[in-house]
């Protein structure tokens, strides 16, 4: 009997859902009702794999009350999907092709439904994403604050930027909050931290959006990061190295703490300084470093051992 897979297309307003292999196709309302309605019925064919495209948080209420339903969730890479359409020429952008793709991605990789992560989890993750979008309005203030040459304009940055650093605080006492809840968090933050160059908000990024961190293989988390490179093979650029995809918060995250560790964590600075040396540009010389120091940094969670210095 063949496999049934359901794949679905998430909008902030709908829901295209597309069954394999009867080609059954139908969408419900992105809502409480509409997915409660969704599951009931999925709950009848009896899938093997649910799959959903992540969409930047507008697919977590179908992911959660599905899973919840005990259905087989799993939520799929959207450039991972985008390379297999490519690739079966299907790149006309309608919800309902896209649903049908999402659902032949499944088959053909074979991806595993797995539990979700439970409501702390994912509070915790949306506390560190608010974080970093309140860091990125303060940088944006501070910017304009620097240009403004009026007065009353001068008073008004300023007034946002106590409120948003008064929020950032809280943020802050909130997830300090969340991390004396976890033992495995604290235990996690303080590996972690234990690296020149890993603070707190570095830590606590990686232990919301790289669960994986420690169980992979360095090649393997390094993919996850977005951080392997890959060298062009066709064009302008055939022969030169590249990184892209993965998950870009984490990466950014690692970024700026190999910033950091190139100035004060002396393994990671002589490092940094043997690429330059060598001739390599300073950017592609972070970027290896950011590498290696996510390397370390995996190694350290799966050994359980803090930083030492060499």
């Amino acid at each position: 009997m063949d496999a049934i897979v359901v794949g679905i297309d998430v909008s902030m307003d709908r829901l295209d859902v597309h069954v394999l292999p009867s080609g059954e196709a139908f969408f419900v309302a992105n809502d409480a009702s509409g997915v409660e309605m969704l599951a009931s019925r999925l709950a009848g064919l009896g899938p093997n794999v649910v799959a959903l495209e992540a969409t930047g948080g507008f697919e977590m209420l179908a992911a959660s009350t599905l899973s919840a339903a005990g259905l087989p969730v799993v939520v799929v890479n959207p450039a991972q999907v985008r390379s297999f359409a490519d690739a079966l020429g299907r790149r006309a952008k309608t919800d309902t092709i896209d649903a049908a793709v999402i659902a032949r991605f499944a088959v053909a990789s074979g991806v595993k439904a797995k539990p979700l992560a439970d409501e702390q989890t994912r509070l915790f993750a949306e506390l560190i994403t608010r974080r970093r979008q309140i860091g990125a309005m303060i940088v944006a203030e501070e910017a304009r604050l620097k240009r403004a040459a009026n007065r009353q304009l001068k008073k008004s940055i300023s007034r946002l930027l106590v409120a948003l650093r008064r929020e950032m605080e809280t943020l802050d006492d909130d997830l300090d909050s969340q991390v004396r809840t976890s033992p495995l968090w604290r235990i996690k933050e303080n590996l972690l931290s234990s690296v020149p160059g890993i603070g707190k908000g570095i830590a606590r990024t990686l232990i919301a959006e790289l669960p994986e961190l420690g169980s992979l293989s360095a090649k393997q988390i390094a993919s996850l990061a977005g951080l392997a490179p890959f060298t062009r093979q066709s064009g302008k650029w055939r022969g030169k190295s590249f990184i892209s995809g993965g998950r870009a918060s984490v990466r950014a995250a690692l970024f700026m703490g190999a910033l950091v560790a190139s100035r004060h964590n002396p393994t990671l600075k002589a490092f940094r300084d043997k690429l330059v040396a060598k001739g390599k540009p300073k950017i592609v010389a972070i970027i290896a470093t950011a590498r290696k120091l996510l390397t370390i940094l995996n190694a350290i969670i799966r050994d359980q051992k803090p930083w030492q210095n060499a």
